[in-house]
């Protein structure tokens, strides 16, 4: 497929238009972050999906309401609703999704607004979860809007979905609408994640992540006679020595050839989530020996890494502790694999969406891969779809930060973006003398 090439002034008509209902789109925003979504523990999911499917129907989109049905997650407390809207042009293919999350991170300590009231100052919009993406949410769908607006018709299937868990790892979302058939090879072409790419970036992928959790056990005795028991904290120390002293100076040393953004992150890491084990910090006090210890590790690896050598890595640190002290005891548990994704820059839809930038932006974008992962993992592992990539409003390093902002602007500009690349990879033609004025 290749992308059609517009006439300027089609184009124009369309920027015009983002333009004319970007007030309509900017309250759109502030009415979605004024919905408090956050994650965990999955709150107000339900009226975040009505919200945005409303839209969805009233903009003429056959709208569905998806429920993670059979997910532990799935609650009736926090029940897990994933809304899509799909739009089908002359023909079913090509089809472009345009795909954002509504959950949002908890609002955290150091605000000096209110973090739901989504205020507007010097031209930027306050809110958690407004760069990270409700923004993203807000311009694809009036993106498509300005289209049909301008008098200009998709040639192609377009589809809004707004999904939950991202920010927990999308496995009740995204994951979900690819294993349930909503997102697939089968009737998918493009897919575009609305996540915070600073406007004039295009995300290609992301480092791959290995969450594992290390239990160390030891023997119960009294605190007063240490030498009697066996301290699984002091195993637990051995490991986390060797963590800090042994493993981070190697992985430092390993860089990818992907262009990770920030630069710092083109590196392996591992960090270490959490630490427990024997007397509960706020609990009565226990003089006993700790028998049982523990650590959650949060390791980044590169695509230049196989997971095999990732994980072999780590079993083989443990076993070398167990053969240097009999009584090292411990077990590994698994919590989450994510593998490398890196989409192709010479596609169509890298090479459309880039042209888009540049029209809009008067410069070539900056292509780049995430340091963290996203739900690009899910459309290529899952849907199998490979043209998916990440482009949207919002400034990456606001992301769950306190007073968490979007520029209005950047909302409008990005929608443009959007709006461009929709007409030039499905197809438009006018359907009405406005968009050749």
């Amino acid at each position: 497929m290749v992308a059609q090439e517009l006439s300027s002034k089609v184009q124009d008509a369309v920027c015009r238009s983002v333009e004319e209902i970007g007030q309509e789109m900017i309250s759109f925003l502030q009415d979605l972050v004024r919905i408090p979504t956050v994650n965990p523990p999955g709150e107000n999911y339900i009226a975040g999906a009505d919200f945005i499917g409303s839209k969805l129907k009233q903009f003429g989109y056959d709208t569905h309401y998806i429920a993670a049905e059979g997910l532990a997650e799935h609650t009736p407390k926090y029940p897990r609703m994933n809304v899509l809207g799909r739009m089908e042009g002359s023909t079913p293919r090509p089809s472009l999704h345009f795909n954002g999350h509504f959950d949002v991170v908890p609002v955290g300590d150091g605000w000096t607004v209110d973090p739901f009231g989504a205020m507007i100052r010097d031209g930027k919009l306050y809110g958690r979860g407004v760069s990270d993406q409700k923004a993203g949410i807000a311009a694809s769908i009036f993106a498509v809007e300005a289209i049909r607006r301008a008098g200009v018709r998709l040639l192609g299937t377009v589809e809004q979905s707004g999904s939950v868990d991202e920010e927990s790892g999308g496995f009740a979302g995204v994951a979900f609408l690819a294993k349930q058939g909503w997102i697939g090879q089968d009737k998918t072409d493009y897919v575009i994640i609305t996540e915070p790419t600073n406007v004039d970036r295009v995300c290609l992928g992301h480092r791959g992540v290995y969450w594992f959790k290390v239990t160390t056990h030891g023997r119960i005795a009294h605190g007063s006679m240490p030498y009697l028991g066996v301290s699984a904290i002091d195993h637990m120390t051995d490991f986390l020595h060797g963590v800090t002293h042994e493993l981070k100076p190697q992985l430092a040393t390993r860089q990818t050839a992907v262009p990770v953004e920030p630069p710092g992150s083109r590196y392996a890491s591992i960090n270490v989530n959490s630490v427990f084990g024997g007397q509960p910090e706020d609990g009565t006090q226990t003089p006993c020996v700790a028998d049982r210890s523990g650590a959650i590790f949060d390791r980044r690896f590169l695509s230049e890494e196989s997971f095999e050598d990732v994980r072999g890595e780590i079993h083989a640190m443990l076993a070398d502790l167990e053969a240097k002290n009999p009584e090292f005891k411990y077990n590994i548990e698994d919590l989450m694999v994510v593998h490398p994704v890196h989409t192709d820059e010479s596609c169509d839809l890298v090479q459309t969406i880039s042209g888009s930038v540049e029209k809009i932006f008067g410069r070539k974008p900056k292509l780049t891969a995430s340091p963290g992962t996203y739900d690009q993992k899910h459309v290529v592992r899952i849907a199998s779809v490979s043209q998916c990539i990440a482009y949207g409003p919002g400034i990456l390093a606001q992301a769950h930060l306190p007073d968490e902002y979007c520029m209005v602007e950047d909302v409008i500009q990005s929608a443009k973006v959007m709006a461009l690349t929709a007409m030039q990879l499905l197809g438009a033609e006018e359907t009405s003398s406005r968009a050749a004025r």
